[in-house]
């Protein structure tokens, strides 16, 4: 049973994602943000662990090598571009249902200090997909959303931090229903 990409693989795949949003980028600011994230990505990667985790993601499929010449290009393969969420960061969002399945999200994390960017990059991305704060640190939604999440908390290394929570039941749950107009 596999238990998929591990850590290094992940970001691997990621940056393969990022050189695609490269290549499709016309404004020089966003080309420059994209190259100084992955060059700096890049270089916590050990060489040997990197090469180990390519070959992993060859044998799992979710790359392919296609020759040119002498050179080499590694490609995300179509199910490596279902692991990967395909559009940037910034354009993240939760996509609402037809119809609510009942289910609240709650989002609870903790945060060190020294993390502060992350941490209110984080907060932030949840105003955006429309979760309320319940708490200072705990915030709510009715819709699906552990892709998005997932993906936020890998890209700001919040691993230790976040929790997720699938609740059928809330004290205020009329309130929030209302907020939520479901």
């Amino acid at each position: 049973m596999s238990r998929g990409p591990g850590k290094i693989q992940k970001r691997v795949l990621l940056l393969l994602q990022a050189g695609i949003a490269l290549s499709l980028s016309i404004s020089p600011q966003r080309q420059l943000r994209v190259l100084k994230g992955m060059h700096k990505e890049w270089k916590k990667i050990d060489s040997e662990v990197l090469s180990r985790s390519i070959q992993a993601l060859y044998q799992s499929k979710l790359v392919s090598f296609h020759e040119r010449g002498e050179k080499v290009d590694m490609v995300l393969s179509k199910e490596g571009e279902k692991k990967v969420l395909t559009y940037a960061i910034d354009n993240i969002s939760v996509k609402k249902p037809v119809r609510w399945d009942g289910k609240w999200r709650i989002v609870l994390f903790d945060i060190p200090k020294d993390e502060k960017k992350a941490r209110e990059a984080f907060r932030s991305h949840l105003y955006r997909f429309g979760f309320r704060m319940l708490q200072k640190s705990v915030f709510v939604f009715p819709y699906p959303c552990d892709d998005e999440i997932d993906f936020l908390v890998e890209c700001y290394e919040l691993q230790r931090y976040v929790r997720r929570i699938v609740a059928d039941d809330i004290d205020n749950g009329l309130h929030l229903k209302k907020i939520f107009n479901v």
